[in-house]
């Protein structure tokens, strides 16, 4: 049995998270970190992780915001608590404390938890290889209107992973609007949109002269993250200290393809 503490528990990811928590036996949430203190379904839930007594322990999942990822992942190292770290928006100041507390404790970070949405990252890397320059790539991220930071996080985490596949050849382009000129041999251009209560829509597009391929994930509802988060935890629960991402947990399943 694996003991989780959820940082964000009184918002929309944290009760994704609980039900999808309450109907397995291999975990359990034992503590709860909010603004508002108090309990959740039984749940003790304090103000910070700071305030979480002396002795918790378990793997703590955190989907709040760039200043709680960091304080979460810090407090992980200087207690052993591992950190599953969801939140989005990061700047690379932060994601470097990330990278800097998973010295001393393991930590698993992905812009996006979904399982499916990182096996399609594998594939755009695999398009990547075999279409080798010949096709021009566009990515189309779509999200709620309550959402901050655009372009997604994943879809920059796509983007990263095509240009790395690429050698760093592509230039990342998020406006065309006022550009008088064709589109540049190594642009990857990024477009978002942002209406209604669309959870998250991506769309990768290899475009060449008379055909287009088009790699596509679609998450119907929040319980695709929490579901991901949840196998991180149990991924990561007794790893030794580390940087930890999507491509290590599914390493065994994509070998076998």
């Amino acid at each position: 049995m694996t003991d989780l503490i959820i940082q964000g528990i009184g918002g929309r990811m944290g009760h994704a998270l609980l039900e999808k928590i309450a109907a397995r036996d291999d975990c359990r949430v034992v503590a709860g970190v909010d603004q508002k203190a108090g309990d959740v379904n039984g749940i003790p839930v304090y103000a910070s992780v700071n305030d979480l007594p002396a002795g918790t322990k378990g793997v703590l999942i955190d989907f709040t915001s760039p200043a709680g990822a960091v304080a979460a992942a810090e407090y992980g190292a200087a207690n052993g608590i591992p950190c599953v770290i969801c939140s989005t928006g990061l700047s690379k100041e932060e994601e470097a404390r990330l990278e800097t507390a998973s010295e001393k404790v393991a930590i698993f970070r992905s812009a996006n938890m979904s399982v499916g949405i990182n096996v399609l990252i594998e594939l755009c890397k695999r398009a990547v290889t075999l279409f080798d320059g010949e096709f021009d790539i566009e990515i189309v991220e779509k999200h709620h209107h309550n959402k901050l930071d655009a372009p997604s996080g994943t879809a920059l985490m796509i983007a990263d992973a095509i240009n790395a596949q690429a050698g760093g050849k592509y230039e990342y382009v998020y406006d065309r609007h006022d550009v008088r000129q064709k589109r540049g041999a190594q642009e990857l251009g990024i477009s978002s949109v942002r209406g209604g209560g669309i959870v998250g829509d991506h769309d990768v597009l290899f475009c060449g002269a008379e055909e287009v391929v088009t790699l596509s994930h679609v998450a119907q509802s929040r319980g695709v993250f929490a579901d991901g988060a949840i196998q991180a935890a149990l991924f990561l629960n007794g790893r030794v200290p580390g940087y930890y991402t999507m491509s290590d947990m599914l390493q065994g399943k994509l070998s076998c393809v």
